[in-house]
């Protein structure tokens, strides 16, 4: 699993013309599920992106709050190209990205992990051509990876 993850001032998402999720203060979440995912890869991408520590609190430069301690807001947008394979030839590959249907029931459960939290958390619509606008703050912008292969996946 991928997440690309921007501390935002505000963030929004539209579908043919139409804004279907819109935030303020807060993380912006692409995310991109590999087709080796399961859910343990979303519980500790879920706890990752509500406990990082991405917000000043007082001292600029400084991060000192999470998301969680900020009462921030998410949005959180399904985007399989964080998979694309550049590596050989002109055309990306997207052989490691989940399978629609596995990818669009864990993006799901993935979302609902965050709502738990009790944040708002707003999101696009799987599968659909969105246009994001993202009006980053800091800029602040981090990839977290979890691969169901990885060793680390042993560690919490």
């Amino acid at each position: 699993m991928r997440v690309v993850i921007q501390r935002v001032k505000s963030s929004s998402v539209e579908v043919n013309g139409q804004i279907i999720g819109r935030i303020g203060t807060g993380l912006n979440l692409l995310v991109g599920i590999a087709r080796t995912d399961t859910e343990t890869e979303l519980d500790w991408m879920a706890r990752k992106c509500l406990e990082l520590r991405l917000f000043p609190n007082g001292e600029i430069g400084r991060f000192d709050q999470s998301v969680l301690e900020k009462g921030g807001e998410l949005l959180v947008v399904s985007q399989f190209t964080l998979y694309g394979d550049c590596r050989k030839g002109r055309r990306p590959s997207f052989d490691q990205a989940a399978a629609p249907d596995k990818a669009e029931h864990l993006y799901e459960l993935f979302v609902a992990k965050l709502r738990q939290s009790g944040l708002r958390v707003e999101t696009g619509q799987f599968g659909a051509m969105m246009q994001v606008t993202i009006d980053n703050d800091g800029p602040v912008t981090l990839l977290l990876e979890r691969e169901a292969s990885d060793p680390e996946n042993r560690k919490s």
